[in-house]
């Protein structure tokens, strides 16, 4: 991994601390509020004005730690091929869990306070650490395949009161199954990337026939979601208990839903054009060791799942996720949700298990969104659909007169998303899309 001297070979022996203890500290400053304290350590792909290469990144801190530059110096030594001067981190990915965990750590001992190796490098410094504001964020993986699930429970119900029986707002199948859909991959883009109002059909109640109309509902969902980190064959269904080994990390996912269109395009097959215009994720993959120290329990499940479905111990992750929102004429944003991913029923596990549990087969850069995470409470729901329940208790903004039923052509939705510690956090940075006016 790090390649130097015998004596610093022995000197990070005696110091193998591990890379999530909470009492290591970064030679870098990092603030307690930071997304990105050597706890954390996500990959993302990154340029900058003066090389535009695209290249792998660690976050730490204000600073982005160009791994391919210590690559190419031969300080981090990964694999007989170079990984980290590539524009995805698929191959990076391939490598393998335990890949992974050993880079992690290399990386964590050459960033530690007490490490004299980079600390006091002035040249090496210059050449590896970029700053943040200088560094062009793009997405992190090749998109191989993109799956969608419905996995809050308080999200189904809420949809099912408004759009069928209160009484029987869960359809059948939604207690005993994930419930999925396939997405659409080609328009999966990261944080940042603008969002074009969708046109489609559209029927109203009391219109007869449909119309080509531009999206006049058009919605966040407020979701996580993991990317895939190994292959599986065709055929071969992941347990349960392998699901974990097959996840490389999370990122925050924007789900933008069009929902005049949706709801009249879904039956019977489902959303389509609805869902397929856009999905945002953020720029940085917080990888799964890194959230360990953040795992819960989920909701208890009543009736327990099939065989192939149960799952006990911890099998949810503490990160509070929060969603703002600022129009265009506004000059600061309004935060209009905070909830917790801890609530949702169905578990990332138990999502990959079910998705293969007919042989469908994983690729690296699979990306797997939750589906919307909303709470119990109304300013924890995670949509518009939801917050101004459909349009029928319009939601008014911080500055007391602007109100929204669904967004509109200007406005900026801001998802953030973090696992608090004791005196620092871990933290995904932010999803961002503006929303522009539909091509007629």
């Amino acid at each position: 991994m790090l390649a130097g001297t015998e004596e610093e070979f022995f000197y990070r022996k005696k110091l193998n601390m591990h890379p999530n203890d909470p009492q290591l500290k970064s030679f870098i400053a990092v603030a307690a509020d930071s997304d990105f304290p050597i706890q954390n350590l996500p990959f993302g792909i990154f340029s900058t004005h003066s090389n535009p290469a695209l290249r792998t990144g660690v976050a730490i801190g204000d600073y982005v730690l160009d791994l391919a530059e210590l690559e190419r110096a031969g300080i981090l030594q990964i694999a007989a091929h170079s990984v980290f001067n590539q524009p995805t981190l698929n191959a990076y990915i391939a490598l393998g869990k335990t890949i992974w965990r050993s880079t992690r750590a290399a990386i964590s001992s050459l960033l530690r306070a007490d490490n004299p190796r980079l600390r006091d490098d002035a040249a090496l410094r210059k050449l590896t650490l970029v700053p943040q504001s200088d560094a062009i964020m793009h997405i992190p993986i090749r998109v191989e395949g993109y799956t969608d699930f419905y996995s809050s429970k308080e999200h189904a119900t809420n949809v099912g009161m408004m759009f069928r029986d209160p009484a029987n707002a869960l359809l059948p199948n939604w207690l005993h199954l994930p419930v999925g859909y396939n997405g659409r991959a080609s328009s999966v883009v990261v944080s940042d990337t603008d969002v074009r109002r969708p046109m489609g059909q559209v029927k109203s109640p009391t219109a007869e026939l449909p119309s080509y109309a531009p999206c006049a509902k058009l919605d966040f969902e407020l979701e996580m979601a993991f990317i895939v980190g190994a292959e599986s064959a065709l055929g071969e269904p992941v347990s349960i208990d392998q699901a974990e080994d097959f996840m490389f990390g999370m990122v925050l996912l924007n789900d933008w839903s069009a929902r005049d269109i949706q709801q009249w395009e879904y039956v019977p097959l489902g959303p389509f054009n609805a869902k397929t215009f856009a999905t945002s994720i953020s720029p940085w993959i917080v990888t799964m060791d890194a959230l360990q120290p953040f795992r819960v329990a989920g909701p208890v499940q009543e009736p327990l799942p099939l065989p192939y479905l149960q799952q006990s111990g911890k099998n949810n992750f503490d990160i509070v996720l929060e969603v703002q929102l600022q129009p265009a004429t506004a000059t600061e944003p309004s935060t209009i949700s905070r909830t917790n991913f801890q609530t949702m029923y169905w578990s990332a596990e138990q999502q990959l298990a079910h998705h293969t549990v007919s042989g469908c087969n994983l690729r690296v850069g699979d990306l797997m969104g939750s589906g919307t995470v909303s709470g119990s409470e109304t300013n924890t729901f995670g949509s518009l659909l939801e917050l101004s329940w459909n349009g029928q208790r319009p939601l008014t903004l911080a500055d007391g007169s602007t109100q929204r039923s669904f967004l509109q052509d200007g406005d900026k939705v801001i998802m953030r998303g973090w696992c608090q510690g004791q005196a620092y956090r871990i933290g995904f940075g932010s999803v961002v899309g503006r929303i522009l006016p539909a091509l007629h």
